[in-house]
């Protein structure tokens, strides 16, 4: 039985994940003020200081998602976050999104996050799918979903527009099934 109310604390080699709180905000803002995170996200438009501060105050409430703050073992800080939301209990799946700022990247950390989150999501609380979309723009993040075992399902067409141009979304996702089978 799927169970978001647990907010567990998962250790890889690298990061460790966490439950996301409010005190993260400083080191998630500058992540997500970096533009070329902004991009990569598709993130349009910013979120006022007093609107994030509260969402990330609320995230420890919320039963049908988890979110958690990914921490730089090496640094001891907050490089990002990632997420399992748009929990459909009904067929026992979810949504994925994985946010990682300029001081986290390239070194494997989202990676591992995600293997973490991914384990979790299926060894722990008995998802059978996980999805995710990534922009056509972002061939490093794709990368990184396919060595965690996500697998290309298809593309929404012109998806995004950004900076006047149109973006398709690869739709990627990981099956209990796959997981399982691939001894991850």
């Amino acid at each position: 039985m799927t169970d978001f109310t647990r907010k567990p604390t998962l250790t890889g080699e690298l990061v460790v994940l966490r439950p996301v709180t409010e005190d993260d905000y400083p080191a998630l803002a500058v992540a997500m003020a970096d533009p070329d995170v902004g991009r990569l996200t598709g993130s349009h438009g910013e979120i006022g200081e007093e609107k994030a501060r509260e969402w990330y105050r609320t995230r420890q409430d919320q039963t049908d998602r988890l979110d958690l703050a990914i921490v730089d073992k090496a640094s001891g800080e907050v490089v990002g976050e990632a997420v399992l939301n748009e929990w459909d209990p009904d067929n026992q799946c979810c949504n994925f999104r994985i946010l990682i700022g300029p001081a986290g990247q390239g070194r494997g950390l989202g990676t591992e996050a995600t293997q973490l989150i991914v384990g979790y999501g299926i060894e722990e609380l008995g998802l059978h799918r996980i999805s995710l979309g990534v922009y056509a723009f972002n061939p490093r993040a794709q990368r990184a979903y396919e060595k965690a075992g996500f697998v290309v399902e298809g593309v929404l067409r012109d998806a995004l527009l950004w900076d006047g141009q149109w973006v398709d979304e690869v739709v990627m996702s990981v099956l209990a099934t796959d997981w399982i089978q691939s001894g991850a």
